[in-house]
């Protein structure tokens, strides 16, 4: 990142009149705090995406498939910060990996529960139930349940009523609008 400073225009204008000279003195002094705060601001973002890199690691080297669910809480805790500053940290960032550029909030999702015990991110159900749609007949769609099924048989446990709206967030229509008929 670029490195802020303070022209040397304005420490040689320092020599001018006590009332000018006084004036500078406070403008070095709000410059200065905001030259600060920005760093402060950028150390805050290194540290929330290194800690987002810790624990999305597959996602970073495999694709989404891999992403892991994810709370704020979870990278407050690891840098020791309130999840508030996490929040206001990754809201409108943006970052360019491997897979793409995706903004810092992409990385939070809730898990969902499989029967093997380990949990799977909503993200990763999501790219998993567009794999289905994708592969499917288009005289003869899947419907929600037929997922659901289908999802049961990868260890995969999801209610009828969120693959409908994991398919609607997908902007995928349902399965009597997705029918061609021949």
């Amino acid at each position: 990142m670029p490195k802020l400073k303070i022209s040397d225009f304005y420490r040689t204008a320092l020599a001018g009149g006590a009332k000018a000279k006084e004036y500078i003195q406070e403008k070095l002094r709000s410059a200065q705090w905001l030259i600060r705060s920005i760093q402060q601001r950028q150390r805050t973002i290194v540290r929330v995406t290194e800690s987002i890199l810790k624990f999305q690691r597959d996602f970073f080297e495999k694709g989404t498939a891999h992403l892991k669910p994810l709370i704020l809480r979870d990278v407050a805790d690891d840098i020791g910060m309130h999840e508030s500053t996490v929040s206001r940290v990754t809201t409108n960032k943006y970052v360019h990996t491997p897979q793409g550029i995706f903004e810092l909030k992409y990385f939070f999702n809730s898990g969902i529960s499989r029967t093997d015990g380990d949990d799977l991110a909503s993200e990763a159900v999501k790219l998993k139930i567009k794999q289905i749609i994708s592969t499917e007949s288009p005289k003869s769609p899947h419907s929600d349940q037929k997922i659901v099924e289908l999802l049961r048989d990868q260890n995969i446990e999801i209610a009828r009523r969120t693959v409908a709206k994991y398919r609607e967030q997908l902007r995928i229509l349902s399965s009597s609008k997705r029918r061609e008929m021949f």
